[in-house]
């Protein structure tokens, strides 16, 4: 692959650290969730950053699809959802993710199949296929 963008973010402490992009646009504390036995707080974690990113990902090549396929989307919205949870195979953890996808005034057959198709096309969904569990959700 030849890269057309490289992202780069640098973290400090793992997830109780902090992590700031190279160009200084994303900048933020990472706290433990309570959930995993952190102490929350003001701040983000991997998780909501990972949903953010897919997200966004995901949206965009649904629009994609929708406008090779000829179908006006209007209104959109993606919510992405990412669970961490323990790995039985190792005792360690693992992520899956659910994508609440919304396209008003778009017939469930046809939503249903731009969503299969934007989740084929997307490089978030390319990159986690085969290693975490993405449900698909037309809402």
């Amino acid at each position: 692959m030849e890269a057309l963008y490289t992202a780069t973010a640098t973290v400090k402490g793992g997830r109780t650290g902090s992590v700031a992009s190279s160009d200084g646009v994303l900048q933020h504390d990472l706290k433990m969730p309570k959930e995993l036995g952190g102490a929350g707080g003001e701040g983000t974690n991997p998780e909501q950053l990972f949903a953010a990113g897919y997200g966004a990902c995901y949206e965009s090549a649904l629009a994609n699809v929708a406008r090779k396929a000829g179908v006006k989307l209007e209104n959109v919205v993606v919510t992405s959802n990412v669970s961490i949870g323990k790995d039985p195979t190792d005792d360690g953890f693992k992520l899956a993710v659910r994508l609440d996808v919304s396209m008003p005034g778009v017939d469930r057959s046809q939503a249903e199949d731009l969503a299969r198709k934007a989740h084929d096309f997307c490089p978030y969904s390319k990159a986690t296929r085969g290693n975490i569990d993405v449900v698909l959700n037309v809402v």
